[in-house]
């Protein structure tokens, strides 16, 4: 194992038959990119390019760093904002999924997302019905206004990018590394989301589905050539409360987790973003999750 000398934070790589695993933190997952050459010194380049990457889309966008864009933006406090085009871009695949969902994947949903506090585990506790009202009240994208310079959101409003933002980085990473190494069929992997813009010339990288009856195992292996993955589910974020299980993925329309969601699904997609943006609609199906899939016409593993 070799300790990058960037300076850049949990950089390792590790040698392997066919190339070099790297590995890292972001987001609060586990990051990792199967590199296929013999090459260490390349592979340390494209590990701090992928660090880079990662760590610069987590510090604009993720809503727990305080005084980043998003954190400004959801402080405006109804004034407008100026925005740059990466963000435009964000807020208009935004408005996709919201159309899409027919409302029901919505980034506006932030007060909603602070009251159900998944992160603190078995502390975590239910939210009462009177906040879960209030907090409704203030979840409507369709309120937005927003071009390629400029944001405008209702006071009190707050923007929650967790559904759409480590997906973009999958993307935005790999394809820096296609464009920079066009002969290298690098794997991007963070937290289970997948990319691989290049296509593997010889055999396909096998990635493993985890389980979500027994955590840290593969219940299905699948074959990627080229082409992205996604995963939602509520295996590892959920609050458990008398007897009752409420996974991660809320649903604006109530309030509420979604009913009857299955515990997992993948999705396979020519990228990252189309992966997460179906495998999260699906979640957001409840009980009508393999119908939508099927009438998407793309691959899946969904586990109830």
């Amino acid at each position: 194992m070799s300790k990058l000398s960037s300076g850049q934070p949990g950089g390792d790589l590790q040698p392997r038959s066919w190339g070099f695993l790297g590995q890292f933190r972001a987001m609060a997952s586990p990051c990792e990119l199967l590199i296929p050459t013999q090459n260490s010194t390349l592979a340390g380049e494209i590990l701090e390019l992928a660090i880079r990457e990662a760590m610069r889309i987590e510090q604009k966008y993720s809503r727990f760093i305080e005084g980043n864009l998003l954190w400004r933006l959801n402080h405006s406090d109804g004034q407008t904002q100026t925005i740059d085009d990466e963000t435009y871009r964000l807020l208009t695949f935004a408005q996709q999924c919201y159309q899409l969902s027919d409302g029901r994947f919505d980034i506006t949903a932030g007060p909603l997302m602070r009251l159900w506090r998944f992160e603190q585990g078995k502390q975590a506790k239910i939210p009462s019905a009177h906040a879960i009202q209030a907090a409704k009240a203030l979840v409507d994208f369709s309120t937005l206004r927003f071009d390629p310079t400029e944001l405008l959101m209702p006071k009190e409003m707050s923007i929650d990018l967790g559904g759409i933002a480590k997906e973009y980085a999958v993307d935005s990473t790999a394809y820096l590394i296609a464009q920079r190494w066009p002969q290298l069929s690098v794997l991007v992997n963070f937290g289970g989301d997948i990319a691989c813009p290049v296509p593997k010339p010889d055999s396909p990288w096998q990635v493993g589905i985890e389980d979500p009856n027994a955590l840290d195992n593969a219940a299905a292996v699948l074959e990627i050539r080229q082409g992205a993955l996604a995963t939602s589910g509520d295996t590892r974020r959920f609050i458990e409360q008398d007897g009752q299980r409420y996974g991660h993925i809320i649903d604006p329309s109530t309030g509420y987790p979604v009913s009857h969601a299955p515990r997992s699904v993948t999705v396979l997609a020519p990228n990252c973003v189309m992966a997460g943006m179906l495998s999260t609609m699906a979640m957001l199906q409840g009980a009508h999750a393999e119908t939508f899939l099927k009438q998407q016409n793309i691959e899946f593993n969904i586990y109830r």
